[in-house]
């Protein structure tokens, strides 16, 4: 291809010598779509770095001269995953051959501004990778212009169409410096401004070339387009709608469905790996296999689907449920205001009105509640009565459960290795040390609620949830506690652990050339823990200590030993103490039976509570055994050339890594392609906490929750209030918070909390009261407030706020400052 070319030559094939704009036209013109008339100045061109000027002035002239648009087209611009919008330079009006070649040099010059090299490095795009063609095409005298999305863009329903549009050119609309008209394209007809620009006619046009383009694509479309002063449709472009989270897999169920978004409730908003999927529904069918419900862990009709890596559980048939219909508001009020306030909506669509069934088997919740309410009655029962006996036991099977997680003998073949991971590690969260900790730890959890009942309108806001700070036994707790420790006991490489990048340090502890410190010992207890754990694809400390060292270098510059996280805690559960007191006294003077009844309850809750923990932390270390077993099939693998990494296999599911080691598959552009995405949604701000089946995001349409004017609305999650500088931190890994600062995270789980040692506060997005970061936020006597909408985007890094985790409230003050890092 020459340096430049006819539109008409364009397609998808060429995209990296014409960029993504240009091959959106290309493919139009195939199409047979009304596109301008034009020409492209390739890439070859621009890494030459010379302008062949008189090749463009040729191919000008050849169309006609005359006013046309000059447009970049970067190979980075207008992909699926990627829009580029508005990054690089869009001139138009340009006439004259002078007057054009100044625009192609501004189209190259604007790759490298400021603007677009930020876009690139927030998406991961390696700049060196990206270079320019630049489209010329006729200009369009446009009368009615604008943009339309084949799905909303605001609340990520396919089943909607948005128009934008105003009078002449449409770089206003884009660029919105005019109030546009707008249009929303339903399946009942068109909404919108009744003396709007325009007419029914047009909307039904756009409409259906939408749905040429969407289907052409693969993808819904964002389009630009003109209407000339004949009233002709004219397309300007078409490019993928890259913000729009992904659509649930089709299923043969009815429609539509409603998806609630249940990660983030132990902390796991960043997307599962397709093995951390797999494991996870082959251990819930074992589970269910064992009470006598049969789950085909890869079936699309399973009550827990994976959408953008996230788990979903679909609630169509409890919304339908005359039964449990009316109690979702209720359940979902976990999730935080603005959900429940949009289930409540949800509840009155009529297509999910109320039906006489039930939204599960008879049979099977007969067989579960017999086989699994008497001994866990029983076991609850006794943990209450003996909390001391009951909490060794439970320790016991800890311990247990260690000693037998143990992968095959070696030397061991692939196949061993992949039996070991579906049968036997499959098999632990039935394993009789496992079962163990069930009892105590559900006594725990019943024992942190019932006191709220009890001192309904006895205890004011706030106070019941103190009796539960500093609680004792809890292994995440006793984890951070033990970091502490070890920093404490590395101030001599003080100036080393402070100065030294976290990975250099874990690659010279894994080498043997760090100076002991003590961390062997602490990770052969909690190696097996990490952010996002629950994925069995994410890394463990085990493997890779880096935020470990990061951690440690928080704590060793706090200098107020009043902020100690030892002598938090301790105050934590003197506070804890003294309320339990202040409540009993209350309780008894008022309501005796129920007084004396709520305050054998709440010292019982300090006994056990604590040992909420302990099954997910029990069940992790079967699941490190698992991973080191799957990163072993995957070396043996690689050495097949089936694929490129060992961590590779963390893109497959258990069907596909059996297909792998026993029928020889090669995996290799599979995995590829599920990195890219992967890697994609790792980088996605914000996740849907409940969305339907055709994507819409349910929250999108609640109403707005009255706040008063600088003031964020949340959960109240962890009792008090405080003051501090904002460190927004969207990953654990290598972060860095200063003492007292008031940690801002999308989510938090064990793997956060190290951070909370020296923090003055917790503010995040999403979460549960009940999950592992409030609780021990609520251990360390620290505020949290979670279920924030946009906090990381709302909230500024350096940034005086101050929140109150009582009402949930976060209230901004005072300027940003410049934050130490």
């Amino acid at each position: 291809m020459n340096n430049v070319t006819s539109l008409t030559e364009i397609d998808a094939s060429v995209i990296a010598l014409v960029g993504g704009k240009a091959t959106g036209l290309g493919e139009m013109v195939a199409m047979g779509e009304r596109v301008p008339p034009g020409f492209c100045l390739t890439t070859a061109a621009y890494t030459s770095g010379e302008l062949p000027e008189a090749e463009i002035v040729d191919a000008y002239e050849r169309m006609g001269g005359g006013r046309v648009a000059v447009r970049s087209s970067a190979t980075a611009e207008d992909l699926p995953d990627a829009s580029f919008a508005g990054q690089q330079d869009t001139v138009l009006n340009v006439e004259g051959t002078a007057e054009l070649i100044a625009a192609v040099r501004r189209c190259w010059d604007s790759l490298y501004s400021e603007r677009a090299v930020a876009y690139r490095e927030a998406n991961g795009i390696p700049h060196e990778s990206v270079h320019m063609a630049v489209v010329v095409q006729r200009m369009v005298n446009a009368r009615e212009a604008g943009v339309l999305f084949t799905a909303n863009p605001l609340t990520g329903s396919r089943s909607e169409m948005v128009v934008d549009a105003a009078p002449g050119l449409g770089t206003a609309v884009v660029d919105g410096t005019v109030d546009a008209d707008h249009y929303v394209l339903s399946r009942t007809g068109p909404i919108g401004q009744e003396n709007g620009c325009l007419g029914p006619a047009q909307l039904d046009e756009l409409r259906e070339a939408g749905e040429r383009l969407q289907e052409h694509f693969g993808s819904p479309q964002d389009v630009e387009f003109a209407f000339d002063g004949d009233g002709t449709l004219w397309l300007l472009q078409s490019r993928a709608v890259t913000t729009l989270f992904p659509l649930p897999d089709p299923t043969d169920q009815p429609q539509p469905r409603l998806y609630l978004e249940v990660g983030n409730i132990q902390g796991m908003l960043r997307p599962f790996t397709r093995m951390g999927v797999s494991a996870m529904m082959v251990m819930l069918a074992q589970w269910c296999r064992h009470y006598g419900i049969k789950i085909d862990p890869y079936s699309s009709s399973s009550p827990v689907v994976v959408i953008g890596g996230r788990l979903y559980m679909d609630l169509t048939d409890f919304m339908h449920s005359k039964l449990t219909r009316d109690d979702l508001p209720e359940v979902v009020a976990i999730y935080g205001a603005r959900v429940r306030s949009a289930i409540e909506q949800m509840l009155n669509d009529p297509r999910f009105a109320p039906r006489r069934r039930l939204p599960f088997s008879p049979s099977s919740a007969l067989k579960v509640t017999l086989r699994l309410a008497s001994p866990m009655v029983v076991g609850m029962t006794h943990a209450i009565a003996r909390p001391q006996v009951a909490r060794a036991q439970a320790f016991r099977g800890v311990e247990e459960v260690r000693r037998a997680s143990r992968g095959p003998a070696e030397p061991a073949t692939a196949a061993e290795r992949l039996r070991f991971v579906t049968e036997t590690s499959a098999g632990m969260i039935l394993s009789p040390g496992l079962l163990k900790t069930f009892g105590p730890t559900m006594a725990g959890i019943l024992l942190s609620v019932v006191p709220s009942t009890l001192l309904k309108g006895i205890a004011a806001e706030g106070e019941v949830e103190t009796t539960l700070g500093g609680m004792p036994h809890n292994v995440t707790t006793e984890m951070d506690l033990a970091l502490w420790r070890l920093a404490e006991n590395a101030t001599e490489h003080r100036e080393l652990l402070l100065t030294t990048p976290p990975e250099e340090l874990a690659a010279r502890y894994r080498e043997g050339t760090l100076p002991d410190i003590g961390l062997a010992a602490f990770l052969e207890v909690y190696g097996h823990r990490a952010a996002g754990e629950v994925d069995i694809g994410v890394p463990r400390w085990g493997e890779d200590p880096s935020p470990l060292f990061a951690t440690i270098a928080n704590y060793l510059r706090l200098d107020d030993p009043e902020q100690a996280p030892e002598r938090r805690f301790e105050r934590a559960a003197a506070k804890a103490e003294a309320m339990i007191e202040e409540l009993s006294r209350r309780a008894r003077r008022r309501r005796p039976v129920r007084g004396r009844i709520a305050s054998v309850l709440m010292r019982r809750s300090r006994e056990l509570t604590g040992l909420r923990e302990l099954i997910k932390f029990t069940w992790l270390i079967p699941y490190y055994e698992m991973r080191k077993q799957l990163l072993l099939v995957g070396e043996d693998l690689v050495a097949r050339g089936q694929l490129e990494r060992p961590d590779d296999i963390m893109f497959l599911d258990l069907r596909e890594a059996h297909a792998a080691v026993h029928e020889g598959a090669d995996h290799r552009k599979l995995v590829e392609e599920r990195r890219a995405v992967h890697e994609r949604e790792l980088r996605r701000p914000s996740v849907p906490a409940a969305m339907l089946s055709d994507g819409t995001d349910v929250e999108s349409n609640a109403p707005p929750s009255p706040v008063e004017e600088g003031a964020l609305v949340g959960l109240g999650a962890a009792p008090g209030m405080a003051t501090g500088r904002a460190r927004v931190i969207r990953d654990p890994a290598g972060a860095h918070i200063e003492p007292g600062e008031i940690l801002v995270a999308p989510t938090t789980d064990p793997g956060w909390t190290p951070l909370f040692m020296t923090a003055g506060g917790l503010v995040t997005e999403t979460g549960s009261p009940i999950a592992h970061g409030p609780t021990v936020a609520r251990e360390y006597g620290i505020p949290a407030v979670i279920c924030v909408r946009d906090a990381t985007r709302q909230i500024e890094t350096g940034q005086l706020i101050t929140i109150d985790g009582a009402t949930g409230t976060v209230i901004t003050e005072g300027e940003t400052v410049e934050a130490r890092v």
